[in-house]
């Protein structure tokens, strides 16, 4: 399959673990199939969200060929394949081409950051290297850097670079790479409080966090304004946007799985650095989750 021309929402999918700290490899496939049924759109694979970071190379792979053979090409893959070492990231990405994802997610260099032609070096190694499509990630709130207007302008025209996730949530930001955006190259939120703003400058949809606990209606709220019932969309944009901020309340993906977890879901602890939420968080996630009709009282 692939990700060219497409809309809607695409989900940043939670990676659920047993008690002992292992990968839950039956809930994965519980949750493709569930998302698929719930009308999402795209399924991305460790991404932050799925905690990738606290996973070896041999899960990342596991985890995605599970993602892959249970998705079994009723909606598109994607895998995170970035890193702050080009060298890794071109070996995750042709690791993530042979297992079958049909695009790929390439975070900016953390830590070690770039300037603006080592940037564009950096993600060129890995669009020149394979034969899917690529989205660049711009998200300074976890790298520390933002991805230059100047990198986004060389790197939209190369053939193996599909699209943008913006999750800086700088709508100026946003604006100054909107003339970008053409047939051959997407604008997709990284940010479910914006998602409306973005595809008000042209954007396909939403990469969500939210989606782990409302598919469809994050589908519906995509759907409902590139269809023209941008009112629709606005009123469920509104309703739930306390939930879609409260699951960033701590860091993601915390809240997320912590409220997976309190619906019942099933989706396991943690793995440090990352760990439970307060007891006043979980209460007030909680009550979003109540509000939201998610949680009876």
């Amino acid at each position: 399959m692939t990700i060219q021309g497409l809309h809607g929402s695409i989900v940043a999918l939670v990676t659920p673990f047993h008690a002992d700290g292992s990968v839950n490899f039956e809930k994965i496939k519980e949750l493709v199939n569930w998302h698929i049924a719930e009308g999402t759109d795209a399924i991305l694979a460790l991404g932050t969200t799925g905690e990738s970071a606290t996973m070896t190379h041999e899960e990342d792979d596991a985890v995605l060929r599970t993602v892959i053979e249970t998705a079994a090409g009723r909606v598109p893959v994607i895998a995170g394949t970035g890193s702050n070492c080009t060298q890794t990231m071109v070996e995750k990405s042709q690791r993530a081409q042979r297992l079958g994802a049909d695009a790929l997610l390439l975070i900016s260099p953390y830590y070690n950051k770039a300037n603006v032609e080592g940037m564009v070096r950096h993600f060129s190694a890995v669009a020149d290297t394979v034969d899917l499509p690529a989205l660049l990630y711009n998200v300074p709130g976890r790298t520390g850097c933002s991805i230059p207007v100047e990198v986004v302008e060389r790197l939209s025209v190369h053939p193996n670079i599909a699209g943008i996730k913006e999750a800086s949530g700088d709508m100026s930001y946003a604006m100054k790479i909107a003339h970008c955006v053409n047939e051959n190259f997407a604008l997709w939120s990284g940010n479910d409080d914006i998602t409306l703003p973005l595809l008000a400058a042209g954007g396909s949809g939403v990469i969500s966090v939210w989606a782990n606990v409302m598919p469809r209606v994050c589908h519906e709220m995509v759907m409902d304004y590139l269809n023209g019932e941008r009112q629709r969309a606005l009123e469920t944009a509104v309703r739930y946007l306390p939930l879609a901020n409260g699951l960033f309340m701590e860091v993601n993906p915390i809240p997320v799985k912590t409220a997976m977890n309190l619906m019942g879901m099933g989706m396991g602890p943690f793995r440090l650095p990352l760990c439970e939420m307060t007891e006043a968080h979980q209460t007030a996630l909680a009550g979003l989750l109540r509000d939201a009709g998610l949680m009876g009282a």
